[in-house]
């Protein structure tokens, strides 16, 4: 019952099949365009069209044109002054995560940003080192150029160092990885990213975290572990941290230490006051400067015997071709690196346009980092993605635009030409430290693991089986894992969804799952079944099962009792022991009737049954001749609710075709509603209508198709009682053209449960 003063809403229109409403209302005519119309409309070049490919290509051209100087260039100042020493020092920091020389993650933090600014989409994100995607590099690094015993043996490593080998092995698949980014985004093919869900991301990344946890681990004791990749990578590192522990330098503990409660600190001060602070306190750069200089001074490399960043060359390197036998070594690894540093901005990008209204192109987004990364990568640069905390910085500090970037690579450029020697007596145990401290936001992730369990089961398994496989299989063969995870979950929900069976809140038009209401409504001989899925190969079978649960009965085993029961009533007639008077059959044999066994063809026994030379049509319903038996049937209309099936296939068509013969066979009137349009076209074109599946079978709308049984069969409620609350609504039009309606308990046109 409806509270007093709710709003209200009455509807008076015929009642519609699909082919009644088809009838009385003219369909607008849509010329659907055919694969050369697209391929045409594609290769199609005019002045606005190619005004509008340069304006994508080079969305510089965009923003710059709005850029208000007066408001803007001071915050992006500020920001990229920020930006640039966080850069400088994740640069050196991260760049250790990939087995190379410090002073490379310099070369990525400054190459990308410059290309990154004329091509990307993004006004927010600090395009540089990610840990994520230097941690993987470092694996590819380790197992070509390992750091005990001989390189692999790959053309164009003759007469190079180890670390020039490692260099051209980081520069080359990262040059692999940009191809591959560059031609995606040219393919556009960008949504490939959304089969990397937020669960499977968070997972990956938490799973990344550990692997640098670990890898960090002996900058911070100040062990010497070389570099292990593969599976199980983790476990044989942690092996050997823990047979040379005694080993331990204690000086580079005692720094690790006390950078990192610094930092932290500090850290969470800046989240707490952030409102109140003009910008967050640049608390690693501080603390990287105070750790270079008190370094400097005490000279604890000879002293403590602790390992620094060194010698930093000045200057940038002449650029540099990438080697097609490494090409072929790492492809497989090269795929993910791009997936993943390319999912992991555009995420992060997307935050930051939903925050400060303006829109990004994700196919533009892979452009822009694959030119990035081929452009950079031939400056002996590896890939480049966003790290979070430093795009963070970027925004938080005031940046309006990538000028804030363009300003953070100026900052860079001037360490690597002029002061970067300064940066030689930094301990690595800093950035250990550093970025160790940085892996905070990732760490804490496992925390989504209660709240995905309450809420979904599946998504938590996606998150457990991706971080597991990560940290066990390492992060390539992890991500594979955990997408694979993924896509058979969204594979299961789709074969096996929660169908249910609908009954009618009384007094209403609205059909509801009949376990979860009290107060509903049921026709006698009528079941209504919904599936909230597609219907394809793979869920046909489950979907016919749920059918039959729902009604109550197999229809095909029904049926063929039905044949074998008129054969031997045929059988019966024809040899005298049974006679048709006008009460019914009546059995004239002395002897009680034996059922032979029927020899007859089961392929017969699916076809429609037979009347013929029958002296009545055989009422079902009513009592048989003793020793023939069949399974009563006591649902005379079935309603389909096709409202959430989005798409069938062949297969789905076939199966759904054969399932509904069998119902009509035994006398089951079966109705379809709420049929999207592009299917009903589609079966159309299949030639899915006979004689027996008929296109009238389909109506507009779930209650169009229960007034249409109630007016088709009256007698459809077990109690008069019942049939006493069908509330019937009469509209009566008066000639001024207002509607008023009154209720009656009669039964009319329009009839509301």
């Amino acid at each position: 019952m409806m509270r007093r003063g709710a709003q209200q809403y009455v509807v008076a229109r015929p009642l519609y099949s699909e082919e009644s409403f088809a009838e009385h209302h003219e369909m607008v005519y849509r010329h659907r365009k055919t694969m050369m119309d697209h391929f045409k409309q594609y290769f199609t070049c005019d002045a606005r069209r190619a005004k509008n490919a340069a304006l994508s290509l080079l969305p510089v051209i965009g923003w710059i044109k709005i850029y208000r100087i007066k408001e803007w260039l001071l915050s992006d100042i500020v920001s990229g002054v920020s930006t640039g020493l966080v850069a400088v020092l994740q640069g050196l920091a991260y760049c250790l995560l990939a087995s190379l020389p410090p002073w490379y993650g310099l070369f990525s933090a400054f190459f990308p940003v410059i290309v990154y600014f004329f091509l990307g989409t993004s006004r927010h994100i600090s395009v540089g080192p990610f840990p994520v995607l230097c941690l993987m590099i470092g694996s590819v690094v380790t197992r070509m150029v390992p750091d005990e015993g001989p390189p692999l043996n790959i053309t164009g490593f003759e007469g190079l160092t180890r670390d020039e080998q490692r260099v051209l092995v980081a520069s080359s698949v990262s040059f692999l990885a940009g191809i591959m980014q560059l031609g995606m985004g040219v393919l556009q093919v960008g949504f490939v990213v959304m089969y990397l869900s937020d669960t499977l991301v968070s997972g990956f990344t938490t799973a990344a975290a550990v692997h640098i946890l670990v890898s960090q681990l002996k900058f911070v004791l100040g062990l010497t572990v070389p570099g292990i990749s593969g599976p199980l990578s983790l476990v044989y590192t942690l092996e050997i941290i823990f047979n040379t522990i005694t080993s331990t330098n204690v000086c580079d503990v005692v720094i690790s230490l006390v950078i990192m409660v610094v930092v932290f600190v500090v850290k969470e001060l800046n989240d707490r006051f952030k409102s109140k602070l003009p910008v967050p306190i640049p608390i690693e750069v501080i603390m990287t400067v105070i750790a270079c200089g008190v370094s400097y001074a005490f000279d604890f490399k000879t002293r403590y015997g602790i390992d620094v960043v060194g010698h930093i060359p000045k200057g940038y390197e002449p650029p540099m071709a990438p080697n097609l036998h490494i090409f072929q070594e790492t492809a497989v690894e090269a795929f993910p690196m791009a997936i993943v540093g390319f999912a992991v901005a555009f995420s992060v990008a997307k935050v930051y346009s939903v925050k400060h209204d303006y829109t990004i192109d994700g196919n533009q987004e892979l452009i822009a980092f694959g030119a990035s990364n081929i452009f950079g990568a031939s400056f002996k640069s590896f890939a480049a993605s966003t790290a979070l905390s430093r795009s963070a910085v970027q925004e938080s500090t005031g940046g309006k635009t990538q000028v804030a970037g363009l300003l953070s690579a100026l900052i860079v450029m001037i360490v690597t030409l002029a002061i970067g020697f300064l940066l030689e007596p930094l301990p690595k145990s800093v950035l250990g430290a550093v970025v160790i401290v940085n892996l905070k936001g990732m760490l804490m992730q496992v925390r989504d693991i209660p709240y995905l369990w309450r809420r979904d089961k599946p998504d938590c398994v996606v998150w457990l089986a991706t971080c597991i496989a990560a940290i066990l299989l390492g992060l390539d063969l992890g991500l594979a894992a955990g997408l694979g995870v993924e896509l058979i979950s969204v594979v299961l929900r789709a074969q096996f969804p929660r169908c249910s069976v609908l009954a009618n809140i009384k007094g209403t038009d609205i059909y509801k799952d009949r376990k979860d209401y009290v107060d509903i409504y049921e026709l006698e001989g009528v079941k209504i079944f919904r599936i909230p899925s597609p219907i394809f190969f793979a869920n046909i079978e489950f979907f016919r099962s749920k059918v039959v649960e729902a009604v109550g009965f197999n229809p095909l085993r029904v049926l063929r009792k039905r044949n074998k029961a008129v054969r031997m009533i045929r059988r019966l007639l024809k040899k005298g022991d049974l006679q048709w008077t006008s009460k019914g059959f009546l059995n004239t044999s002395s002897q009680p009737i034996k059922e032979s066994e029927d020899k007859s063809d089961v392929e017969e026994l699916d076809l429609p049954t037979d009347f013929k030379d029958l002296p009545a049509r055989i009422d079902w319903s009513a009592d048989l001749p003793s020793n023939i038996v069949v399974p009563r049937v006591d649902v005379h209309s079935l309603v389909l609710d096709f409202a959430a099936v989005s798409f069938l296939d062949i297969s789905a068509l076939k199966g759904l075709k054969t399932m509904l013969k069998e119902l009509i066979r035994v006398e089951v009137e079966v109705y379809i509603v709420a049929c999207d349009p592009y299917i009903l076209e589609k079966l159309h074109d299949c030639c899915f209508f006979d004689d027996e599946v008929q296109s009238s079978m389909f109506y507009l709308t779930l209650h169009d198709a229960m007034l249409h049984i109630l007016e088709k069969h009256p007698g459809s409620t077990e109690k008069k009682s019942d049939f006493d609350r069908i509330i019937t609504t009469v509209t009566v039009h008066h000639p001024g053209g207002s509607l008023r309606s009154r209720d009656r308990n009669a039964a009319d046109p329009e009839t509301r449960f």
